[in-house]
This record gives structure tokens, sequence and C-alpha cells, in this order.
């Protein structure tokens, strides 16, 4: 289904993110986001089942994640299960970040905003199933993932400042695909600008996760994994003390005769 009505106007339905950059390397993939212009997440879902019932489909509850903007989550984001496979859903987005937190304020967008707001070009393709097409709104997102590329749609340098997790993305992916890093990423990653915003704005439990997909630990097999690679890229980009820093202060114990 490439399109649903709603209120007389008819809304696109694209998906996005890994599941494209996936099938385009020839990868499996079950991770669906759809990314929704004129319509909300819930109001698909229910769509979804609706149309399960008419084709007498087996059908599931819809989960629902709830708009929580002390949270800064202002979207409503709900999750069905079809076939098998769980679906997200949720308007395409726009984002606006503080200087002091990685967690953005997310308003709708357009698709053009939603692809720029995403942390690497081979993550901002869409594919658009009312027209069956592939689209790449930063120009850049077909060619990067020709070439093997990891570059962000925005300058990197305010990319890595608004939320310093991406720079170990970066490394996950170069790492998982054996991709290169785009030339202005790796300037913009190796300065102290950049390690201070990863200590100062990411948990040590966010960091965590990250290294634990990239070195096969958790999230990725082992089989797609480049732990090796993953450990090489952080020394180059000089982000060992960033990463595995001690909590300071360790608060040692003196012993009597110590």
């Amino acid at each position: 289904v490439g399109s649903v009505s709603h209120s007389g106007t008819s809304t696109t339905i694209r998906i996005a993110g890994g599941w494209v950059r996936d099938k385009l390397l020839h990868l499996a993939s079950d991770d669906i986001d759809v990314a929704l212009d004129d319509c909300s997440g819930l109001e698909f879902a229910e769509r979804i089942n609706a149309y399960l019932r008419h084709l007498d489909q087996e059908v599931h509850s819809i989960g629902v994640i709830e708009a929580n903007p002390d949270q800064s989550k202002h979207l409503e984001t709900a999750t069905i299960k079809v076939k098998g496979i769980f679906i997200d859903c949720v308007n395409l987005r726009s984002e606006k970040y503080a200087d002091d937190s990685r967690i953005p304020d997310i308003r709708c967008g357009t698709p053009l905003e939603d692809a720029m707001r995403r942390d690497f070009t081979l993550n901002s393709l869409f594919y658009n199933a009312t027209t069956a097409t592939v689209e790449d709104f930063t120009d850049k997102g077909l060619a990067d993932l020709h070439n093997g590329i990891i570059r962000t749609p925005m300058e990197p340098t305010q990319t890595f400042l608004d939320d310093p997790l991406r720079v170990l993305r970066a490394i996950r992916f170069a790492a998982r695909y054996n991709f290169k890093l785009d030339q202005a990423l790796v300037d913009a990653a190796s300065t102290e600008r950049i390690r201070e915003a990863l200590t100062v704005k990411v948990s040590r439990e966010r960091i965590l996760k990250e290294l634990d997909k990239m070195l096969g630990i958790s999230g990725y097999n082992e089989s797609s994994s480049r732990p090796a690679l993953a450990l090489v890229i952080i020394h180059q980009l000089g982000l060992f003390p960033s990463i595995f820093s001690l909590p300071s202060p360790l608060g040692f114990v003196r012993y009597a005769g110590t």
C-alpha cells in the first residue's frame, strides 16, 4: 500500500533509514521504520489492522510510545506487528538541540528536514512506497553508499556537538561495512571540543551500548562486526581517553600502613 486516504488528502508512506540502506547493500533487514507526512503513526497502524481484518489476516494489538515533552519526545510512535515483523510508525521529523543535552526538541517536519536531521547520509535515504522509488534528499546518500563513505548530511562539527554519540555510531558503521570516514568527519571527530562533548553530554551507559554493538557483544552478530577495525578507528581519532575513561573521583580507600 503506497498511500492512505486521510481527511480528504493522501498520505505518502516512506520507509526510512536502516532498512533502505541494508536492502540497497543486498543485506537482510527487518528494521522497518515508516515515516508519514500527513498521518499519525497510530492512525496509520490502525488502518493497517483494518486492512488486515478485511483480508481475514491475523491482527495484533498496537503498541504506542506516548509523546512526552519532558523527555523531548514530542511525537507519538506506534508499533505494529505484521506477518511476524514489527513496524514502527511515526511522522516525519525536524529536530533542534539545546547546548547542554543530546536529546532534541522534536517537531513534525518535511522529508528534507527528516533526511537532513539524520546522523549519516547512508541512513538518510527513503523508500517511497507511493512511487516505488528511493529518495535521496541529501543528494549524497546513494553515492556515499555506492562508494563506501560515512558522511554527515550537515556540517560534522555541529552534528557531533548536537549529539556526540554519533561519533561512535560513525565508527560502528565504518567497521561494520568496512567503509571509509569522510575527511571532514575525521577532522571534526578528532578535535578536543568533540572529545569533551562526548564525555559531558553522553552517559557511560549509552557509550557502553554502542561499544557492545561495534565490538560484536550485542546488537550484531560477530560475522557482521569488525571489532579490531573499530578499535583501530577509535585510536586514530584519539578517542580512547573519552570512551574508556574511568569515573572520577575513583574513591580509593587508603588502608593503615599504605
